[in-house]
Order: C-alpha cells, then sequence, then structure tokens
C-alpha cells in the first residue's frame, strides 16, 4: 500500500522517538568528550576590564584574548542606513546585555565546568543600561555601538499618498498596541558539539539546528577554514521555532576551541540560559491611525512601527528582518488602496532578536485584527460583516497588494466566513444574552491573516541580506536492493518532513511508505540547502523531491521497458514496479540490472544511472500565499480578570495536504504558542536592563489547562505557481491567537468600556482596563 501526498500517514520519525531512540545532540557519544560553560555577563551594559583564571586551570578557560584569530560575527545588509554591530563569540571591550559570554571553560564535566566558570574573576566597569525602546531613541541616550550616532539599527520608509483616504473618511482609528518580549523555549534548547578529524583534517560539529548547511557558511567564514574543512550535522533537533536558524556565538567558541585543544567539546543550553541569554522575539510597539467610510471601509492606514531588537544582528538574517517584515505585513488580507508607515529597530541591552514562528506577522496581525474590531465598534457593524467587506475577495485573485505582496490564490471572505459558522456566530448573541443574565462575560473575536510562505531570491535579496536563497535541491536514489533514498539539506525539527518528503516520492514512484528512507541535516551527505525557515521546506524541498522522483521514475520506466521489451510509453508505475498490462518488473529487479547484473542492459543505456539531483522554487519568486481566519469565545472573569477560552476554531487554506494529520498537528502547537503570546509569556526586564523572569515560575507557557480543544477546518486552493499546489503552513496558527482572543476579550468587556491594547493580558492587565474604564465613566458623570 502507498502513502502518496494526502494520505494521513503516521509519521515516520515516531518510532524512534516514542522508543527513546531519538539522538539529540546531547545523546552523542563520543570519546573523549569535555563539556563547557560559559561565564556570562551578570550586567547589561558595562566595560569589560581584566579577567583572571583560576590558577592552574588556565589551559580550561578561554577569553576573547585568546583567541584573536575568530572573527566576530558581522552581518552585513545593502539596505540604506543599516548600520552593522560586530558580535563577537566572547566579548571585547564590553558587555552589551546580561548573559552575553565573556569566556569558556571547558572541563570533563558539565559539573566541574560549572564550578571553574565561578571561579573565573570578571572585572566590570557598569555603564548606564539602554533597556527600553523609549530610553534608546532618547537624545542623551548612552550608544550601544560607540561608532554609530544613535541606537537605531535600521529606518524604513514606506511613503504611501494617504490624502485621499484622510479626505474621504468619517471615521478615524487611532490606536498604540503592545507586543511582549518572549522567549521561543524549544524544548531542547541549543547544543553544539564539536570536534577536528584529523584523518579527514575537517571540523565536525554536532549542532541542534534548522539550518546546517548555513551554519557550515558562518562557522567556515568567522574559523577562517575553507567551508570543505567543516561539516555540520545537525541530529535530531527538539523545536526549533526559528531560535535555531542563526548562527549561535556559543557555536562559534565550542568549535573554536575543540580545534584548538584537539578534543572534543559539547555544550548544551539549559534553560536558564536559555532565558536569560538566549536570542529573543515579539516585541513590537504600534501607533497606528485608520481611515474608514460609514460602512467600515478601510480607506487608509497610518503606521508608526518599533521593535526592540536587542544588542546584537544575527547572522544570516540581521536585526532588522522583524521590523521589514512589520511594515510590509501589516496591510494583512486586506484590500487596502492607501498605506504609509515607518518602521524602526532599535537596539537595546537586551539578548539580540532572532525569527520566531511568523517572524513579525503575529504583531501586525494583533495590530490589524484590533484596529478592525475598533472601526467595527465605531460604524456599529459586526466584526466579521467589516471584515469580509475589507478582505481581498476569491474572484480579485491573483492580487497584488499595496505593499507589493503577491497573493497567488484563495478566498478569504469565505474563510472568514467558514470559521464563523463553526463557532456558531448567528447563536452567539443569544448566547451572551443569557450569560449576561448569570453575570458572567463572554465575548467572540476574530483574528484573519496571510503567511508568506517559500519566499525566495528576489525577496531575500531585497531585504538586503548578507545569504540569499536559490533553488533548493534534492536527490532521490534507487537503492542496489530496490528501496528509494531521498536526501535534502533541509532539515526537520519536529515539524514531520521525513514523512511528507517520502510522501512526495510515493507520489511518483508509487511505493510503501516504509521503502522510503529520508536522510537530512548533514552536510557531508545532502545536497545545498538554507535549510527550514519560513514555511519552506515542504514548498522548497517537497517541491525539489518531486522534481527529482519524477525524473526518476522516467529512467525506471526506460529500463523497466527494456527488461520488459516494449516501449516505454507502453508502461506505468505502480505498486514498486514498472508495469505493462499485466507484466511487471519490480523495482529491485531493475535496481540489479543497473547495479549488479549491466550485461542485461543495452549498450546504448542512458548512463545518468538511478541517482538523480534536481533543484526546485516555485515558477514565482514572491512567495505563496496561505490564509485562514481564527475565532475565538472566552469568558472574562471581571473580579480575577482571568480569562477562559471556551471555544477555539481554525479556518485555513494552506492549498494542497500532504499529510493532513501532520498538518493538524502543525496548527495545534502553532496555535498553542499563539496562545501563549496572548495570555501568558513576558519576558520581563528592569531599568537597569535585568531580566526578571529566568526561570519557569516567572515565565509562564500555557499548559494543557489552559489550552482549549482547538477546532480545525480546511479548504484546498491549490497554488498555481508550485509543484502540486503546496503552500507553506508551519508558521501560520501562531499567527492570529494574540488577535483574536483579545478581540474576544474586548467584547466581553464591550458593556464595561474597557479596551485592552497590549499583550499578554494577563489577570493585571484585565483588571486594569476595567478599573481605567469604570474610573473614566465615573470622570465623566
Amino acid at each position: 500500500m502507498t502513502s502518496a501526498i494526502g494520505a494521513r500517514a503516521p509519521r515516520k520519525e515516531d518510532a524512534r522517538h516514542l522508543s527513546g531512540k531519538a539522538r539529540f545532540v546531547g545523546d552523542i557519544k563520543v570519546a573523549g568528550t569535555w563539556e563547557a560553560a560559559f561565564v556570562r555577563s551578570p550586567l547589561a551594559h558595562a566595560r569589560l576590564g581584566a579577567i583572571t583564571k583560576p590558577p592552574g586551570m588556565e589551559a580550561q578557560v578561554f577569553t576573547a584574548e585568546d583567541m584573536p584569530d575568530l572573527a566576530p560575527i558581522r552581518c552585513e545588509s545593502t539596505l540604506p542606513s543599516y548600520k552593522v554591530s560586530d558580535y563577537p563569540a566572547l566579548a571585547r571591550g564590553k558587555v552589551r546585555y546580561v548573559g552575553e559570554c565573556i569566556a569558556i571553560c571547558i572541563a570533563p564535566t558539565r559539573a566541574e565546568a560549572e564550578d571553574l566558570a565561578e571561579a573565573v574573576i570578571v572585572d566590570l566597569d557598569p555603564l548606564p543600561a539602554v533597556a527600553d525602546i523609549d530610553t534608546a531613541l532618547a537624545a542623551d541616550a548612552p550608544r550601544l555601538h560607540e561608532d554609530w550616532e544613535d541606537n537605531l539599527f535600521l529606518t524604513t520608509r514606506h511613503d504611501g499618498d494617504l490624502s485621499e483616504a484622510k479626505a474621504r473618511a468619517t471615521v478615524v482609528i487611532e490606536r498604540s498596541y503592545e507586543t511582549a518580549r518572549q522567549a521561543m523555549n524549544p524544548m531542547e534548547g541549543k547544543g553544539v558539539l564539536a570536534e577536528w578529524d584529523h584523518r579527514a583534517d575537517q571540523l565536525v560539529v554536532h549542532t541542534s539546528t534548522q539550518v546546517p548547511h548555513l551554519i557550515r557558511t558562518g562557522l567556515s567564514e568567522c574559523l577562517g577554514l575553507d567551508q570543505a574543512q567543516v561539516r555540520v550535522i545537525a541530529p535530531d533537533v527538539g523545536g526549533g521555532f526559528g531560535y535555531k536558524c542563526v548562527l549561535q556565538p556559543e557555536e562559534l567558541s565550542v568549535a573554536w576551541v575543540a580545534r584548538k585543544t584537539g578534543r572534543p567539546v559539547r555544550w548544551t543550553e539549559d534553560r536558564r540560559e536559555h532565558l536569560t541569554a538566549g536570542v529573543n522575539t515579539r516585541q513590537h510597539r504600534y501607533r497606528i491611525t485608520a481611515y474608514a467610510d460609514d460602512d467600515g471601509r478601510l480607506l487608509g492606514l497610518d503606521a508608526d512601527i518599533w521593535v526592540d531588537i536587542g544588542a546584537y544582528s544575527v547572522w544570516p538574517f540581521t536585526a532588522c528582518l522583524e521590523a521589514a517584515q512589520a511594515g510590509g505585513n501589516l496591510p494583512g488580507p486586506y484590500d487596502l488602496g492607501a498605506y504609509a508607515c515607518r518602521t524602526y529597530s532599535v537596539a537595546t541591552n537586551k539578548p539580540g532578536f532572532t525569527p520566531y514562528r511568523g517572524v513579525a506577522r503575529p504583531g501586525v496581525c494583533f495590530a490589524m485584527e484590533l484596529t478592525l474590531d475598533a472601526i467595527a465598534r465605531a460604524v456599529g457593524r459586526d466584526p466579521l460583516e467589516v471584515r469580509c467587506l475589507n478582505l481581498v475577495p476569491g474572484a480579485a485573485m491573483p492580487y497584488t497588494n499595496v505593499t507589493g505582496k503577491f497573493y497567488d490564490s484563495g478566498d478569504y471572505p469565505a474563510a472568514a466566513r467558514a470559521a464563523a459558522q463553526m463557532i456558531d456566530a448567528e447563536g452567539f448573541a443569544a448566547r451572551k444574552a443569557a450569560a449576561a443574565a448569570e453575570g458572567r462575560l463572554i465575548g467572540l473575536g476574530y483574528a484573519c491573516f496571510t503567511e508568506q510562505s517559500a519566499h525566495g531570491t528576489k525577496v531575500f535579496a531585497a531585504w538586503g541580506l548578507p545569504l540569499v536563497p536559490g533553488y533548493e535541491q534534492a536527490m532521490v536514489k534507487l537503492t542496489p536492493s530496490g528501496t528509494v533514498e531521498v536526501r535534502s539539506g533541509n532539515h526537520s525539527f519536529g515539524q514531520g518532513l521525513e514523512t511528507t518528503l517520502a510522501q512526495v516520492a510515493c507520489e511518483w514512484l508509487h511505493l510503501d511508505l516504509a521503502q522510503v528512507r529520508v536522510t537530512m541535516g548533514d552536510t557531508g551527505l545532502t545536497p545545498y540547502s538554507t535549510g527550514a525557515y519560513a514555511s519552506r521546506g515542504m514548498v522548497m524541498a517537497g517541491g525539489a523531491v518531486s522534481k527529482a522522483s519524477e525524473e526518476l521514475a522516467r529512467r525506471l520506466r526506460i529500463h523497466g521497458a527494456h527488461l520488459l521489451q516494449c516501449d516505454p510509453a507502453e508502461t506505468e508505475i505502480r505498486e514498486g514496479a514498472v508495469w505493462k498490462g499485466q507484466a511487471s518488473v519490480g523495482f529491485a529487479a531493475i535496481a540489479d540490472a543497473w547495479y549488479l547484473h549491466p550485461d542485461r542492459l543495452p549498450e546504448d543505456v542512458d548512463t545518468a544511472g538511478l541517482e538523480v539531483t534536481e533543484g526546485y522554487k516555485p515558477d514565482i519568486d514572491t512567495g505563496l500565499f496561505t490564509y485562514a481566519t481564527h475565532a475565538a469565545m472566552v469568558e472574562v472573569d471581571p473580579e480575577s480578570g482571568r480569562t477562559e477560552i471556551l471555544d477555539y476554531v481554525i479556518f485555513e487554506d494552506c492549498g494542497r495536504r500532504v499529510n493532513p494529520m501532520i498538518l493538524d498537528g502543525q496548527s495545534y502547537g502553532g496555535a498553542a504558542q499563539g496562545i501563549g503570546s496572548a495570555l501568558f509569556e513576558e519576558a520581563l526586564y528592569d531599568a537597569a536592563g535585568q531580566p526578571l523572569t529566568s526561570t519557569l515560575a516567572d515565565y509562564i507557557l500555557p499548559g494543557p489547562a489552559e489550552l482549549p480543544a482547538f477546532r480545525l477546518g480546511h479548504s484546498e486552493t491549490l497554488s498555481p505557481y508550485s509543484r502540486h499546489g503546496i503552500k507553506g503552513v508551519g508558521e501560520g496558527a501562531a499567527i492570529a491567537p494574540a488577535g483574536a482572543i483579545v478581540n474576544a476579550i474586548n467584547d466581553a468587556l464591550a458593556p464595561m468600556g474597557a479596551e485592552l491594547t497590549r499583550i499578554p493580558a494577563t489577570p493585571h492587565r484585565v483588571l486594569a482596563a476595567i478599573l481605567d474604564a469604570r474610573a473614566a465613566r465615573e470622570a465623566a458623570q
């Protein structure tokens, strides 16, 4: 039985994960491995003075002075006004955030390495900290980077003409919104094990990453090695979410020490390191003015967006990807004629910013969707109808929006109405009235979004990034035993790519899924790929596997036809064999002829063989657009401020669903992360830049008790520009929950006149909104 595209096939990788046989960085056994621990800065901003190593242990402690040949992480960009920040693997001159690495200590065990790190004495001369956007932008603010004239990595502008929108508008909505800083919290933190292979004259780095080929490039550049001298192997990876798609300073330090000492060295991140020193994400501030008519038709939007980026620019995506994405994606799925936006990437004394599931879109969706609800309240119309009035209609597809985003296919209003039907919006008014009669506050909220997936060369080049993706490559091979091997430079870190790539191969080769073996994550074995990010895996890697499998199928029919003594045009592939009528020759027999008995093949046989490598990218380079509507029903306790999610539905369209079961899992996980953003997660810092949420007792993650029983609905609008009509979906479900949930909270609080504009919507903030509304009413009386 084959398990091709569309089958709810069980995940191939689950067998080893559920049986404890998976192999993460921490599981790898290499003889003579020593463990590493880092001396990290206790201050957010300080001059770095003398570093005193424990007597007799100097050979086990390394500082920047010991590494003059290790270049800093330097992320260039061609965007105007962009400022470069050198990010040293170990601090040089000064430290710029709490947790910045100052020294690396190695010992036979992690406990001994940590004891050694505790014994290192560091002389720090404190400097005033720049702990937030307002402090950073003040005229007299201390400079994080002394050669800069201010604390801005980049400013961008989209100068649209709003004059007509302002003249026609009868409704003007002004709002400010804020989203909290977050940590990403994959189950497995960062980890790296490096060793020098003297036989191969090669640095071998096992690292928990989404982008093994990119990490090889970054390591080779900073270490001054030819890329052929660096092999990066990503074993099983326990979650990434964007956190593991940049070059980490710890990877550099560990790799340098392993080469210097000649011994294998490993470092694995603990949870406290992650929460204090790991790169951060999500912290946005918006100031929006929306212009609409009496029907709620959005005529124009004027926006300022600030992003608290942290101290350094990460490689290769820079410190500016978040703000640039925010400015380009704020209009979302809406038919907006006039748009102006300015974005500011602000440097502060916090860990750097890395792409996180959704990259800016959770913030822009939150801001846009709350603005749509504010317009609906102003004109006295149902929020769903205002959305459907403004969403790009299906008849307009394909559609190029005001910021140049090319929406390839779909029907956005239909998805919104489907979500409303799933959550029984028609019956909600009666339910709300019944709850009110019982003294309970319930509310209904929506959020719509688009997710730009698998965007390619032109898009990344326009962002000015130092590394631009091109054609994704994959190799598909018929082995001598007649099974199929797929090799992809992409990587799986929980999204089931081993299974779905195998399903794509089965679409052409008609094998049982168990007969397809998928290899990923090893630069020594796989074709080049920039890796897994931006929901590109299934579109790009899947497309490359599809293209290679199609070619392999063609070759198999040629060889099979010779063995069947017929014309290839008379054959077909099914059930792992080449068939002509009732006669067949199995793949094993074809493999045997090619590899072991070539005497059975003609003299003029095609010498290309049964190993196929193909490159692929979609027919358009601007990305494919998944879209969805989330609808949430909540109850708010006005006495405690607690929010309970009563119902939650997702209706999405990601084109062809390769494995619906895996897609459902992606939606559940993404929505859970979005609920964390909406209600719980916040990385707090004081005015001195000290992290206040350094444990999971302080940084709150949603658990099973806080998550609803998600209900999912799907349509399949195939993209005309990708193989099999597939669109990316990995990031999507994390984008909308904050908008849907806070709109539902605001709907519940509407009788009180209260409104939230900041996330997470903690009980404290809900109560503050209620009290502020009460005070405003009393002041007006």
